[in-house]
């Protein structure tokens, strides 16, 4: 493989898989799509190590001169609008972009006559509505989605069988269960829980930890075994199929807060917010990945407490900076 065309490079997902590919395939050239819009402190550090070219997906002309300047080998489709709440208040938004922006890449390599493997990054979400005995989820669960989120990667999803059939587009789709890790966006909830923290301890946050729903169980997986695990998907896995990513092991978002409460320098109190209350809400997602793990011999390596721990110690280090004096 020559080179790999990141979309959302800098993104929180996407910045941790271009770390993943220059540390461990060196002789990959790493392209990467940015919005003009695009924050881009998750890939400084990046500077002059990867190629960036401006791209909103949703121009298909875009799209077309994104992949006719990388000519890609492999491309890893991460970017999207990825929170569930934003969904619920921009529901035709979050369909539009997430689903025309998918076929505007599929368009364009048809009609660039490229080949790469396309990993889509599809979502645990889409299971939706898990009846108790469903659990461990596998990929031939039914998809009961229930947010526009959902509904838009269910359309990815088999937007990408589609292509594989009709087209022979090599498409490889991923059903990553939650990831977390340093650089999540702070609106997600582990990365949320632990700004709060460290909004505490260094004194510019009341020492009240607001939550939504604490009962709902999830299956949360580093983020740096997760972009190890799209890696492998565009290399190992069968074009056309479907996989789950996850650890298999199921906690409630109230024993996760525990565990990064425990860690606090300070004491803080937890109160509900009824604005962090979904019209429906995912109750239990544990996955089953024994599919991948066979084809591909991936299995997660970093433990959920030192995913919790670098996710604090991320946002510390966040709130230590802007403590800085100018000039320092």
């Amino acid at each position: 493989m020559k080179s790999v065309l990141i979309t959302g490079i800098t993104g929180f997902a996407g910045s941790h898989l271009a770390d993943y590919v220059l540390a461990e395939h060196p002789g990959v050239e790493v392209w990467g799509t940015y919005r003009w819009r695009s924050r881009r402190e998750n890939i400084e550090h990046l500077e002059g190590k990867i190629r960036l070219v401006e791209c909103d997906l949703d121009d298909a002309v875009a799209a077309r001169h994104a992949l006719e300047r990388a000519r890609p080998d492999a491309v890893f489709h991460l970017a999207a609008q990825s929170f569930v709440p934003t969904s619920w208040t921009a529901p035709g938004a979050t369909l539009a972009s997430n689903v025309a922006g998918q076929v505007n890449l599929f368009e364009a390599i048809r009609e660039l006559g490229l080949d790469p493997v396309f990993q889509i990054a599809c979502s645990s979400e889409e299971y939706g509505l898990v009846l108790p005995h469903e659990t461990p989820i596998r990929e031939s669960n039914p998809l009961r989605p229930l947010s526009p989120y959902a509904v838009s990667k269910v359309a990815q999803d088999f937007l990408g069988y589609q292509y594989f059939q009709s087209y022979g587009l090599k498409a490889v789709r991923t059903r990553g269960f939650n990831h977390e890790g340093p650089r999540r966006g702070e609106v997600f909830v582990m990365s949320n829980f632990a700004k709060q923290i460290a909004a505490i301890e260094a004194g510019a946050h009341e020492p009240v930890i607001r939550v939504g729903n604490l009962d709902s169980i999830r299956d949360f997986t580093d983020v740096r075994d997760m972009v190890r695990a799209y890696w492998l998907a565009a290399t190992r896995a069968t074009p056309g199929e479907v996989y789950n990513i996850a650890s298999g092991e199921g906690i409630t978002i109230r024993a996760m807060l525990q565990k990064l409460v425990d860690r606090a320098r300070v004491e803080v109190k937890i109160e509900t917010d009824p604005t962090r209350l979904r019209p429906s809400d995912v109750e239990v997602l544990i996955g089953d990945a024994s599919k991948f793990r066979a084809e591909t011999g991936w299995a997660p390596s970093i433990p959920l407490d030192q995913t919790l721990a670098d996710t604090l110690d991320y946002w510390r280090g966040r709130f230590a900076a802007r403590r800085q004096p100018v000039g320092v």
